[in-house]
């Protein structure tokens, strides 16, 4: 089979994936729906995922790339602007992936939820077969530092050009901030397609109050 052919039967597979999970979510869809969403076979779509998980996994690495190509985005349009700037643009182009796109939100925070309770994917044992035979899974490995690394880079720009005044550690700083983008996905993910799910507490206004909190942190003299 050419690499072209096999590429585009892939994609056709996942984006099939994608819808059938949006409607039924992962636990409830069966292979066989997605095979009937993709138009073809069960026996086809087994020759190009050999498990659920391991087309779970696939989507995933799709919603990472479309989160990173959110981060160069950002980071080529606010390149001539502070670090400051610049990373507070990042915390925000987390959130708002996570609020526009809740399937996504859901595989990156089941992916690492994985990645935690495995020792980074380390202990085999804690993960499943099909997780241990996934390339999706490999793949993923290989880029999941990328966003800490892009948020620790402006952040030490920040630092360079006298906007970031913290002199708490960098990569700690990003640590930080990524914890409560991850919070407000999580509160994304309890709260369905409502606006206002919690409290009462409208979601604009809890992403602002984030930024601004990030902003504090980046702006405390203090270590």
């Amino acid at each position: 089979m050419k690499q072209e052919t096999k590429v585009f039967k892939e994609n056709l597979i996942i984006q099939a994936a994608e819808t059938v999970f949006r409607k039924m979510g992962f636990k409830n869809a069966k292979m066989e729906e997605i095979a009937f969403e993709a138009g073809i076979t069960k026996v086809t779509l087994y020759t190009y995922f050999q498990s659920k998980e391991n087309l779970y996994m696939a989507l995933t690495y799709k919603a990472f790339h479309r989160l990173l190509d959110g981060y160069y985005a950002s980071i080529e349009k606010n390149k001539h602007k502070s670090g400051l700037e610049s990373s507070l643009a990042l915390m925000e182009t987390s959130m708002n992936f996570f609020a526009n796109n809740f399937l996504y939100s859901e595989a990156l925070l089941d992916y690492f939820n994985t990645v935690r309770s495995s020792d980074s994917g380390q202990n085999k044992s804690k993960l499943t077969e099909a997780i241990n035979q996934s390339l999706y899974f490999n793949k993923l490995q290989d880029i999941h530092n990328l966003p800490f690394k892009l948020n620790f880079k402006e952040i030490e720009r920040g630092k360079q050009d006298g906007s970031i005044l913290s002199q708490l550690d960098s990569m700690l700083i990003t640590l930080q901030g990524w914890s409560m983008v991850t919070g407000f996905a999580k509160i994304l993910s309890a709260s369905g397609n409502t606006v206002k799910p919690l409290f009462n507490i409208d979601l604009n206004e809890l992403k602002n109050i984030t930024l601004i909190t990030g902003k504090a942190l980046l702006l405390e003299k203090g270590k």
